[in-house]
């Protein structure tokens, strides 16, 4: 017996907005402060503001790269579910783990719901901050990036999307949040 791929919900405005290919830039400086943004947290049913943490504790930003409720980019899904088993060692460690996706609020209460997720799941349908961040586009959805902020809101370290180094490992993450805190 054959299956197929439920393709329903792929083929929105969001698809088409983030076809043509954008490779992702670095234009940050690491001196300077990184833009400052607010989202629906959909684990918690709250809204998030970056400046919020500003102060008080250093920031994960995990742009992820996930469909819709249905389908996951294979790059990224090995990665959610390990920063998801991980979250604990960073809360432990002092860090907040703010996980970006571009699937609306009703798909990104699927994705928390099928993966139990732990850590915030931010939705940003609009795509506006992935595209503040430039993490670069292909394909239908932006592209995965990781960007590690002290606790005064400087960029200490970023993950680009390639081919050959798709996402910063959990370990890479860890050793890089004990070298700033």
């Amino acid at each position: 017996m054959l299956t197929s791929t439920d393709f329903r919900g792929l083929f929105n405005e969001r698809f088409f907005r983030n076809f043509l290919p954008v490779p992702a830039t670095s234009y940050f400086r690491l001196e300077i402060g990184t833009p400052d943004f607010q989202l629906p947290d959909i684990t918690n049913g709250t809204l998030v503001k970056l400046s919020n943490y500003r102060g008080k504790q250093p920031v994960l930003l995990a742009f992820t790269r996930i469909f819709t409720e249905k389908q996951y980019c294979p790059f990224c899904f090995p990665h959610i579910k390990a920063l998801n088993e991980n979250y604990e060692k960073f809360k432990n460690t002092g860090v907040e783990v703010l996980l970006i996706t571009s699937t609306d609020e009703k798909q990104s209460q699927i994705v928390v719901k099928d993966l139990g997720l732990q850590m915030p799941l931010l939705s940003d349908p609009g795509c506006f901050v992935f595209r503040r961040y430039r993490v670069g586009q292909a394909l239908g959805a932006p592209l995965p990036a990781q960007f590690i902020l002290d606790q005064e809101g400087k960029l200490r370290y970023r993950h680009l999307f390639s081919f050959l180094d798709h996402n910063a490992s959990v370990e890479t993450l860890l050793a890089q949040f004990n070298l700033i805190i």
